[in-house]
């Protein structure tokens, strides 16, 4: 498929072309006053061409712009702002060149692990080729919304909704990441329509309704080992360093049944969940923990 190229069309500026063409019609109708049946001709001809040349005007807002099409054939585009003049016989299609936001509906999708999920996204937009969005793609606007959506789906089945690790990327943990592919996704389908795609995110996301109880206490169990692990972690260095440090001081004599148990005391102490409450033992030096 050939690709069409935006170039720019011929134009006057329309500041420059009106006082002609108001002349060509002044001396019209002065020459449609004489006897001469050959000079009131030439008084219509140059009334017609005055008239025809109006439709060459045209006004070009900021951020605006229009594609010239003549006979079939594109002739270029007008992007600058402002009052031109161009070939009246052009017909002129507008095209805006203003940011513009695509949100998505909400997409039901399975991830990478195959859970099912709800996704959607923000996508925001904007022509940079007139000509590759008029020419090159059936309604580019249209396009755009398709496009993005399959952009959403083909990213949402390449990671998974959460791993519970940070060295793996994951729609929910790492939303950086996950913006920038969605952006390169949407940009490589939107690239034949001449679209430059600003910036994406998503803007929803979730367990679809049927598993979505069940993955809450999934991810509240993995919450729950996760901080098991580092208060278990944070436990034996603590254990680890207090003997250290009755060695280095020999504060006391430790046999290995006494480290033991103390070793023992000191985990419940640190590990459980319920106040400890410490019982003395006069009879063998320790203390008991329960």
């Amino acid at each position: 498929m050939s690709e069409t190229q935006e170039f720019s069309a011929f134009k006057l500026s329309g500041f420059l072309v009106l006082p002609i063409a108001l002349g060509l019609a002044a001396i019209g109708v002065w020459l449609c006053n004489s006897s001469s049946r050959v000079i009131e001709i030439l008084g219509i001809i140059a009334i017609a061409l005055s008239g025809l040349s109006f439709l060459g005007f045209l006004t070009i807002q900021p951020n605006q712009a229009r594609v010239l099409i003549f006979l079939g054939s594109y002739i270029g585009s007008i992007v600058n702002d402002g009052f031109w003049w161009v070939n009246p016989l052009a017909s002129k299609q507008m095209v805006s060149l203003r940011v513009r936001n695509f949100n998505s509906d909400r997409l039901k999708v399975n991830d990478a692990r195959g859970n099912p999920i709800e996704i959607g996204a923000v996508i925001v937009w904007r022509v940079v080729d007139t000509a590759k969005a008029i020419f090159d793609v059936d309604y580019y606007e249209k396009f755009v919304a398709i496009q993005s959506e399959t952009a959403i789906r083909a990213l949402a089945i390449r990671y998974p909704y959460d791993t519970g690790e940070e060295e793996n990327a994951s729609l929910r943990g790492n939303p950086d990441e996950i913006a920038k592919a969605l952006r390169q996704e949407v940009q490589a389908r939107l690239q034949v329509a001449g679209v430059e795609v600003v910036e994406s995110r998503l803007s929803y996301l979730a367990y679809a309704p049927e598993i979505a109880q069940v993955m809450l206490r999934r991810q509240q169990a993995q919450a729950i080992i996760a901080a098991r692990q580092q208060i278990i972690e944070g436990a034996l260095s603590m254990v680890e360093m207090s003997l250290r440090r009755l060695s280095e001081q020999q504060l006391l004599e430790l046999d290995q049944a006494t480290k033991a148990a103390m070793v023992n005391n000191l985990l419940v102490v640190l590990t459980s969940e319920q106040n400890i409450q410490p019982v003395i033992n006069a009879g063998s030096s320790g203390i008991e923990s329960r």
